[in-house]
């Protein structure tokens, strides 16, 4: 063997290995478990393992090699966690893509990835298939079964794929820790996402301290309901496959589902957002169904209000823990357990996860004293690589030796990160992140319109809800309606304001910048 492979396999942090570990470890332990079409499925580690490998040879057989891109425009499925552990293993940079993200967004992502495949569930292929000449670069497609349509050309059947491929491992590729595992496109303030390149070392990392601080093991059983091509459920998926953990994968969010399945697999561990916790409590069958089983209760993007919180210890005995991160900075960043100090309001990060450093900054770089607001910033071994083909804004978010994470915020008396307000007035809505700007801007091209701001308002289920507030132009007769339907042909689904307020003028500063905190105190109840 050559010397330089043989010494990387002694030592290297590789996120493809978690399965062949585990496997070794707890080889006939259910790994993941799957219901779909009433039938319940699952996999071994074993198993998983050995699927993983195929998948990471039978796109070998295509040609790809390693660090060549692979895109993925996936809903959850277990088909979905087969082709991206695959291409971990086989040194491949995957590409989580949105699937919410409009045409030109996802032509977008996938031509600036310089991906040369495509994964894609079968439910999207006949969409997708009408813009394949939009991405010239990818040569082939592979079609998940999760809907049970046919493969249409080119697109070829996930089992076709890996089929007759070596379940064995792959020993003869050099992975290093800072190789990059994957490319995640997050929204920015800009025009188009920025690809974010998460190596080997920050998945790896997180999910180790994650099993520490969240306290999961070999005896967890972990849903896996958020969508996996955000980093929060990634790394918690990760970090169950590390753990030996039973993973529970839900395609989509259902309250009663839910609840059947946490009694049917007596599920010990749950990460939803606030919102869903609601949804569950307010169902009228929650009393029907057998929910003892939860120990913890992970909630992210917001902060949980307090009657949601309430209803929730009383009729579900188990610790809520609030979880924040962004893709930049692997999650958990900081966690925050409600129960630490019960008489504290607000949106409370609480204290670093084990593997991050964070401090609250100035302008400067000056690390502030309590209670003092400034840029949110943080360091260590989860933070991002940098920004794909993008070395000015790597730089940026590198300043002084932190990563800026783009949000204000405090440390409180008690040492406790306290979450202020976004920055650049980025808008987290049902666990999606809009940019009030690119939705202004599609706003501002409607021809009825003379001014437009895009806040975040208060919203009892999407936490905040995207609104556009709206300046007509004199006797255009604009309509809410119009406005709404006019951003649903220009925008993601999730970046389509919930509603419209209009206004004769929008409060401005002497520059002409548009007082946005004015507008959220004005309008903070307009949803309730």
């Amino acid at each position: 063997m050559d010397p330089k492979l043989s010494h990387n396999l002694i030592h290297r942090v590789a996120v493809g290995d978690i399965l062949r570990r585990s496997a070794g470890r707890r080889p006939h332990k259910e790994a993941v478990v799957e219901y779909r079409g009433g039938e319940r499925k699952s996999l071994t580690f074993h198993q998983l393992n050995g699927a993983c490998n195929r998948f990471a040879r039978a796109v070998r057989g295509l040609g790809l090699r390693k660090g060549d891109r692979v895109a993925a425009i996936c809903l959850n499925s277990t088909e979905y966690v087969i082709s991206l552990y695959g291409l971990a293993k086989g040194g491949f940079v995957s590409v989580p893509v949105n699937p919410g993200l409009n045409p030109r967004e996802l032509a977008y992502v996938l031509n600036h990835s310089e991906a040369k495949a495509l994964i894609v569930d079968d439910a999207f292929v006949p969409l997708l298939a009408k813009h394949l000449d939009h991405v010239p670069n990818i040569k082939h497609f592979i079609s998940l079964p999760v809907s049970g349509q046919q493969p249409q050309d080119p697109f070829v059947d996930f089992n076709d794929f890996i089929a007759g491929a070596d379940g064995a491992e792959i020993e003869d590729v050099i992975i290093e820790d800072r190789d990059i595992l994957q490319i995640m496109y997050t929204s920015g303030t800009t025009a188009m996402p920025k690809g974010v390149m998460i190596s080997n070392l920050n998945v790896y990392v997180a999910a180790l301290q994650n099993t520490i601080e969240l306290k999961i093991d070999q005896d967890s059983v972990v849903t896996t309901m958020m969508p996996i091509f955000h980093c929060a459920q990634h790394t918690l998926l990760t970090t169950a496959l590390l753990a030996c953990s039973k993973s529970v994968v839900i395609r989509s969010f259902d309250p009663e589902g839910l609840m059947k399945t946490i009694q049917a697999e007596r599920v010990t561990w749950l990460f939803a957002l606030p919102m869903m916790y609601r949804y569950l409590l307010d169902h009228p069958a929650v009393n029907n169904y057998d929910l003892s089983s939860l120990q913890t209760c992970l909630y992210a993007m917001t902060p949980m209000d307090r009657r949601t919180l309430e209803d929730a210890r009383k009729r579900i005995n188990a610790t809520f823990i609030l979880g924040t991160g962004q893709t930049e900075a692997y999650p958990a960043t900081n966690y925050f357990n409600p129960g630490w100090y019960p008489e504290k309001e607000g949106n409370i990060w609480g204290m670093s996860s084990p593997g991050y450093d964070t401090a609250v900054v100035d302008d400067d770089g000056n690390i502030l004293p309590p209670e003092q607001v400034g840029e949110i910033v943080w360091r260590g071994p989860g933070v991002m690589e940098g920004y794909f083909k993008d070395p000015e804004a790597t730089g940026q978010a590198g300043k002084f030796g932190w990563h800026h994470s783009g949000d204000l915020g405090y440390v409180d008396r008690d040492g406790m990160l306290v979450f202020v307000d976004r920055k650049k007035d980025m808008i987290k809505t049902g666990g999606e992140n809009v940019p009030s700007i690119k939705v202004e801007a599609a706003i501002l091209a409607h021809p009825k319109v003379e001014a437009a701001a895009v806040i975040g308002l208060p919203h009892p289920h999407w936490a905040e809800a995207v609104t556009a507030v709206v300046v007509p132009r004199k006797g255009s007769g604009l309509t809410g309606d119009e406005v709404i339907n006019w951003c649903r042909q220009e925008l993601g689904g999730f970046q389509v304001p919930k509603s419209v307020i209009f206004v004769d003028d929008l409060p401005r500063t002497s520059t002409g910048k548009v007082k946005k905190h004015e507008l959220r105190k004005q309008f903070a109840g307009h949803y309730s």
